[in-house]
């Protein structure tokens, strides 16, 4: 039996509670260092700050989307002909399993969480300012705007990724083969 067998073998509780455990640890990073950062930006640059944490999940939920979509054989071509990056692209399609929880589920939904989070502490720091506004009110109005963000931009995301979903593959690949060239 081979790893991946074994590890299907011992149910889905057991991803569920890795991935929950990641995904725990890598939110109370992220929320404490953003949050940090930005109780200490002037309010402009916090909130570009906001819009690059949801372009990031933005696109890692493209990522992770591509990953499962995407088509192996071209892949196993461009390898053939020795292409570069091709290694990389086969294991992404192979492990669209694994990739899309973490780009999709960890990635996109921690920066979701976190991008809430961040536009709250920016109404805090407008309160605290004594800026005369209604807390409530603007609370409310950042914290949608976030949200049609996010959920606006991975819809428009998703059909992009579905549509491109080995050139997408294939983009990352590129990029974790230069990141491999450079690291090892």
């Amino acid at each position: 039996m081979n790893r991946r067998a074994r590890a299907r073998a011992k149910g889905p509780a057991r991803g569920f509670v890795l991935v929950g455990f990641w995904t725990f640890f890598i939110a109370l990073g992220v929320t404490l260092l953003s949050t940090a950062v930005i109780a200490y930006l002037p309010v402009p640059v916090a909130l570009a700050l906001i819009l690059v944490i949801v372009a990031v999940g933005i696109i890692a939920d493209m990522i992770g989307l591509a990953a499962a979509a995407a088509v192996e054989a071209p892949f196993h071509a461009m390898a053939a002909k020795k292409g570069y990056a091709a290694r990389q692209a086969i294991a992404i399609v192979h492990h669209a399993d694994f990739v899309s929880s973490i780009c999709s589920d960890l990635i996109g939904d921690v920066c979701g969480t976190v991008s809430g989070a961040a536009a709250a502490a920016i109404v805090f720091r407008i309160a605290v300012a004594g800026f005369r506004v209604d807390r409530d009110l603007l609370s409310v109005l950042m914290v949608s705007a976030v949200a049609a963000l996010t959920v606006g931009g991975k819809a428009a995301g998703k059909g992009y990724a579905l549509d491109r979903a080995n050139y997408i593959v294939y983009r990352v690949a590129v990029f974790l083969a230069g990141w491999q060239r450079t690291w090892s």
